[in-house]
């Protein structure tokens, strides 16, 4: 599958992970704007783009400056015309255990990772829009989905990505704008110090890229989570079991705690198609109680 005449923003794509999504991407016959916040390593992934038979523009910014994002949309608009794809890959860490952790670190991770994605999706939307079509991937993370010691900071963001991806879904969908997670693993400078060196020989980043493919094609899901690294891929999925009612009152609680393997159970359980359908079963789900016949007593 070829994706020709299509373009590309990748963030964070100067080293690692986002310059093999953008020689991947390039590779397929699209269009890459190799955004970094080092100039030089955006201009060198470029030319690793144009020297492969691709075309590529370098654009040095930080995913948090909203003017320098804001130019670089306008540069691509005005170069290609259009912007088909954002791969949102740029991000940092930070890690450290909770209790040591400073409220400066757990911001400025999150400043990067959600804020960025943010003012990067943005400043695509309304182009995205226009045309009636788009493919954005959000990179998130098994340290946001599931957790991991020492990623307060890096997990709150990451997660937070997921719902940033549910809610672009559902407003994207009429335009065609279909909004999908990528959560990698790779051996590139972020991951160094986190996985032990037998696993990060292993996670070759290009491995993950493939993963982008199912993601921005013209009959991509939306509202996926996809799990890539060595070369094995696997879907995540946030779900709602089945529940029970246990109604209110003084002692709803103790209830609860009795009824818990029950409420746990992962049979029937179900993907919502928005959040509000959490509330629309509950709600439900109170009035057949309250519908219900009652037994007489003698």
């Amino acid at each position: 599958m070829r994706l020709e005449g299509h373009t590309a923003i990748i963030t964070g794509a100067g080293g690692g992970l986002g310059r093999q999504h953008a020689l991947y991407l390039a590779r397929k016959g699209v269009r890459v704007v190799v955004n970094d916040a080092v100039a030089g390593q955006a201009e060198a992934v470029a030319d690793e783009v144009r020297a492969g038979g691709g075309e590529a523009i370098a654009v040095a910014a930080s995913v948090t400056d909203e003017d320098a994002v804001a130019a670089m949309v306008a540069r691509t608009l005005e170069a290609w015309g259009r912007i088909d794809i954002l791969v949102n890959n740029a991000g940092i860490l930070r890690d450290r255990s909770f209790a040591k952790m400073g409220l400066d670190e757990f911001r400025e991770v999150l400043d990067v990772h959600v804020m960025g994605a943010a003012i990067c999706c943005k400043a695509v939307w309304e182009p995205m829009r226009a045309q009636a079509r788009g493919r954005i991937v959000l990179t998130t993370s098994s340290s946001g989905l599931y957790g991991n010691f020492g990623q307060a900071n890096y997990g709150a963001a990451k997660m937070a990505l997921v719902g940033l991806m549910q809610t672009l879904a559902i407003e994207g969908g009429k335009y065609d704008i279909r909004v999908n997670c990528l959560a990698p693993t790779a051996s590139t400078g972020m991951t160094a110090g986190v996985l032990p060196g037998e696993s990060l020989r292993v996670l070759d980043p290009a491995l993950v890229s493939p993963a982008l493919l199912p993601l921005v094609a013209d009959d991509a899901p939306t509202r996926a989570i996809v799990c890539a690294g060595g070369g094995h891929f696997a879907r995540a999925w946030v779900t709602l079991t089945a529940g029970r009612y246990l109604g209110g009152g003084e002692d709803a609680g103790e209830r609860l705690i009795q009824a818990w393997n029950m409420v746990s159970d992962p049979q029937g359980q179900v993907m919502p198609d928005y959040g509000f359908t959490q509330a629309e079963r509950e709600v439900a789900s109170a009035q057949a109680h309250a519908q219900a016949p009652r037994a007489e007593t003698a």
